[in-house]
């Protein structure tokens, strides 16, 4: 396995879904793989056949490899890891100058732990001039702690977590306390968020009868976005949003009930009767029964399942400064109550150009319709003139790989195991699809790897949940992430309300004319 086709399929082999897993082991190959006796290269052959987490607890050192591995894992630990080159330390900020005609204006630049310089802008306005940056491209719209996203080296860090290892060895819930509070609990306080949350996810009665004034076939998001703001007037105390204490409520309420109204919202679309909360069970396991239990007969949700959708919780939980993280903080840089704020940060998510795109995926495969079609549409996909584009392929921020798809992948894959469904039509397309993706030479040179959204739709069809409920699961797991965002704005020293510019382009000043003396 010396060749060139060989090294692109062992690039491959080292895509393992734990990104700073990936990035070593590509760092390793690259840098020095070509270089091992063919002895050598055979035991790394093989030790890409292992484990991700042994693999990862060898390399890092959390517990000791195998004496067949040993050579190879100790060279790879001395081995460069790629992270290396982007963790800083903070600096004292220092300055940039801006020229503008003969002017010079000095501006101070700041560096975070991670990521790149910012320029401070704000005294910009002082001097008469604006920033333009239509969609925030190029703007930090804050400073956060709470996630961090290099898109080049394809890395998710949740609290300075990677989002493989949280995603492997934690539960959403248990993430929800980090994404919170900054820290990982311990037993005894893991114990007790559990509780709190699953005893506090019955909607209020009265809550039943606002469900019954829409129409049976409205869309699952549009009664969500009105349930949850809905609770506002429920819990008016909720308004303090200068009471930590209340403010600790709304975040139990909202990450309680998020999954119940969810899923009534689901079964009122359906005609079916509500089913209620239990506080036995875990989180996804819940919002599971209450989607698909009915009063008639029993349901137990496969732990294989629930687990699967735990993971979808974990890999959506949050996504740094997004188009609806952002909503969440702009409502809420007014005080605005925390119902209303994560409101308008679901109806910012279901614009189908944020959270609609996995349900995109299953619309392609639907549109193929056979494995016998597949290559005529990768064809069309290549073709620059064709203006068709393979969905579920590729992301806006991640140029390297996805670092939530891998693991989406092998849980995918665990799924159809558990349902035995490898041989249902659409399934055999994806599959197919991937495999095409992970060979074909044109998807390796533009890096067009399958991103989160290509296998969390299979996962969700494969879970029985319809496409209408794709972006309300989105929503759903999204909120532990919203409520963190937007806690960590409110409490913030030196809040401000948002009040971005514009760049004016309507007419000079006017004077009035009476209708009479107008023109026709």
């Amino acid at each position: 396995m010396t060749g060139e086709p060989s090294i692109n399929r062992l690039r491959w082999l080292c895509r393992r879904g734990m990104l700073e897993l990936d990035a070593w082991l590509t760092w390793f190959l690259d840098s020095r793989y070509a270089d091992l006796p063919g002895e050598q290269q055979a035991v790394f052959v093989r030790l890409l056949d292992q484990d991700d987490m042994a693999l990862f607890d060898w390399i890092t050192g959390a517990c000791a490899s195998p004496a067949e591995f040993h050579s190879v894992v100790e060279d790879i630990k001395t081995t460069r890891h790629p992270s290396q080159k982007v963790t800083k330390k903070m600096t004292k900020p220092t300055a940039a100058t801006l020229q503008i005609n003969d002017q010079n204006i000095n501006l101070p630049t700041m560096q975070g732990s991670l990521g790149p310089d910012v320029i401070d802008t704000r005294s910009l306005g002082n001097q008469g001039y604006f920033t333009y940056d239509p969609g925030f491209l190029s703007t930090a719209s804050c400073s956060s702690s709470i996630t961090y996203i290099d898109g080049d080296q394809g890395l998710l860090y949740y609290r300075g977590y990677p989002i493989e290892q949280l995603a492997e060895r934690s539960d959403f819930l248990e993430v929800s306390y980090l994404l919170w509070h900054g820290e990982l609990p311990n037993a005894e306080q893991k114990k007790d968020f559990d509780y709190l949350i699953s005893h506090h996810s019955m909607l209020h009665d009265q809550m039943l009868s606002l469900y019954k004034g829409f129409r049976r076939d409205a869309h699952p998001m549009a009664v969500m976005v009105s349930i949850i703001g809905a609770m506002a007037a429920f819990y008016p105390e909720s308004s303090d949003v200068a009471d930590a204490k209340q403010r600790e409520i709304s975040m139990f309420r909202l990450l309680a009930k998020v999954p119940t109204v969810a899923a009534w919202s689901y079964k009122y679309n359906k005609g079916e009767p509500f089913v209620y909360p239990q506080n036995h069970m875990g989180y996804a396991e819940n919002f599971l029964h209450m989607l698909h239990a009915n009063p008639c007969e029993k349901y137990e949700p496969s732990p294989v399942l629930a687990r699967a959708l735990d993971r979808i919780f974990i890999l959506h939980a949050d996504h740094e400064q997004n188009a609806s993280t952002s909503t969440v903080r702009m409502a809420g840089s007014s005080f605005a109550n925390p119902f209303a704020c994560i409101a308008a940060g679901t109806a910012c998510l279901w614009g189908p150009l944020h959270g609609g795109a996995n349900e995109a995926v299953l619309s392609m495969l639907a549109q193929m319709g056979d494995v016998s079609h597949i290559g005529e549409f990768v064809n069309r996909a290549k073709d620059k003139t064709s203006g068709f584009r393979l969905m579920g392929f590729g992301h806006r921020v991640y140029k390297n790989m996805d670092p939530r798809a891998a693991i989406m992948r092998q849980t995918c894959h665990e799924v159809l195991d558990e349902l035995g469904l490898h041989d249902d039509p659409m399934f055999k397309i994806a599959l197919k699809l991937e495999q095409i993706a992970l060979e074909d030479e044109y998807f390796i040179e533009k890096k067009l790897y399958p991103n989160v959204d290509f296998y969390s739709g299979i996962v969700l069809r494969a879970l029985g949940i319809p496409t209408s409920m794709f972006t309300a699961i989105f929503a759903l797991a999204r909120t532990a992430g919203w409520i963190a965002q937007w806690s960590e704005m409110v409490a913030a020293p030196g809040h401000k309300i948002a009040r971005p510019r514009q760049l004016y382009t309507g007419p000079l000043r006017r004077e009035f004319v009476p209708i009479a003396l107008r023109g026709s």
